[in-house]
């Protein structure tokens, strides 16, 4: 392969649509299964006669190639479901692929999931010296690093505490540590950036900097454009399991940030930013429809910087939480966080859910920013805690512009100044 890292060639990963996670069956489960696979068997060839694949098969792949050089960093980008996170499965041997290959020269290191690899019951000491036997790595060498992975992750006091006491933080800085300071000669890290306070993702920006220039290759899966732009030199693009896009960085977020623009769930002026199309009945929890209204509660249309706007979520809920939070969100096309408000902590509105329908309302009595095109998204959560659902993918929000301050000019668009603040001089 010579400077060849990675080599993926016509990748391909298919899964049946409806099957249950691997697990141990008892007997009496294994005949059942059995017996249904020859119903299904049966339908899948009726399936088959008509155009060839059967119907409840999907695949989360097809045709994927591309090569990764030694020392490069190269981000993969794509809506939620394009295949992303199947793929560094694939390169992480986790799951096997239907066709296609991979050739891999080098130690693989990845940070998939939070603590994938760990051992709830162990200590933080003893997962660390684990997953470096995982990875082919010497106690000597785990020794010599072993220091300066606790240092990274921050957590000296509870060394020897089992991780299943860890807080989620706590959790995900030793995972981090572990992955990116064991010297894998290619490391795979998928989202780390979307957990973890400020200070910790400009740490794991910076040591992923640091494994880059030491002439390791990077493979990093993020939604935060900036630091894929940062951090990368060229990218992938997948949508709906294949290839759009291989080449330089910046041409690779261009065409993400423009299926964005044209595939958003939103509907560009309309005041229904987003409506589930599936069937959310299915799901314990699910938001069914972001809308915008004006101060009479009717439908609005569009949205300007400081016009009156609430934002309605609609939500559905299989049974009922005593205490859970709303939020709404806004991020740019790159990924970058702008705006996070939620009922818990941040106005201390407390909050049930009841099994059905719900509602709940965002107001903004002057909306802050600039002329633009953002992202927006909702959700429901535990307070404190996990989120219940969001938005599958988040919606386009376009903002227009308007004469603020009386002064016969618009508010200048969002590249030039985010937010409209009220604010007077006196000279």
């Amino acid at each position: 392969m010579g400077e060849i890292a990675i080599r993926v060639e016509n990748l391909g990963k298919r899964y049946r649509i409806g099957t249950s996670v691997a697990r141990y069956n008892t007997l009496r489960e294994s005949l059942s299964d059995d017996v249904r696979g020859l119903f299904r068997r049966g339908r899948r060839r009726t399936m088959e006669d008509g155009d060839g694949e059967p119907e409840d098969m999907i695949w989360a792949l097809k045709n994927v190639s591309f090569d990764v050089k030694h020392g490069e960093v190269m981000g993969i980008i794509g809506r939620n479901g394009a295949g992303k996170s199947t793929l560094l499965k694939i390169l992480s041997r986790i799951t096997e692929p239907t066709e296609g290959r991979v050739e891999i020269q080098g130690l693989v290191g990845s940070l998939l999931e939070v603590g994938t690899g760990f051992h709830g019951e162990l200590t933080g000491r003893e997962n660390i010296y684990l997953n470096g036997a995982i990875l082919g790595m010497k106690k000597a060498t785990i020794d010599c690093k072993f220091d300066e992975i606790v240092a990274f992750a921050e957590i000296e006091k509870f060394i020897d505490t089992p991780i299943k006491h860890y807080s989620s933080g706590m959790y995900l800085r030793l995972a981090f540590a572990v992955a990116a300071h064991l010297e894998p000669e290619v490391l795979l890290v998928d989202e780390v950036l979307a957990v973890g306070d400020a200070g910790f993702q400009k740490r794991c920006l910076g040591k992923m900097e640091d494994v880059a220039k030491e002439g390791r290759t990077v493979l990093f899966v993020s939604h935060n454009l900036a630091a894929v732009r940062h951090l990368c030199t060229v990218a992938v693009m997948l949508s709906a399991g294949k290839v759009q896009y291989w080449g330089h960085v910046n041409e690779a977020v261009a065409h993400y940030e423009a299926q964005i623009i044209t595939g958003s769930t939103g509907q560009g002026p309309l005041s229904v930013l987003y409506e589930t199309k599936g069937d959310f009945t299915k799901t314990e929890f699910a938001i069914t429809r972001l809308e915008m209204l004006d101060e009479e509660g009717r439908a609005k249309p569009s949205v300007a910087t400081w016009d009156y706007v609430c934002f309605r979520i609609h939500y559905h809920a299989q049974h009922s939480v005593s205490e859970a939070s709303a939020e709404l969100s806004l991020a740019s096309l790159e990924g970058i966080s702008l705006l996070r408000c939620s009922t818990q902590p941040d106005s201390n509105v407390r909050m049930g859910i009841q099994p059905g329908h719900g509602i709940v309302d965002c107001v903004f009595p002057q909306w802050p920013f600039a002329a633009g095109r953002y992202l927006i998204n909702a959700a429901l959560a535990l307070p404190m805690k996990a989120y219940l659902c969001r938005l599958e993918e988040p919606a386009i929000l376009e903002v227009r512009a308007r004469d603020v301050f009386s002064s016969g000019q618009m508010m200048p668009e969002a590249s030039r100044s985010l937010l409209a603040i009220p604010h007077r001089w006196k000279i």
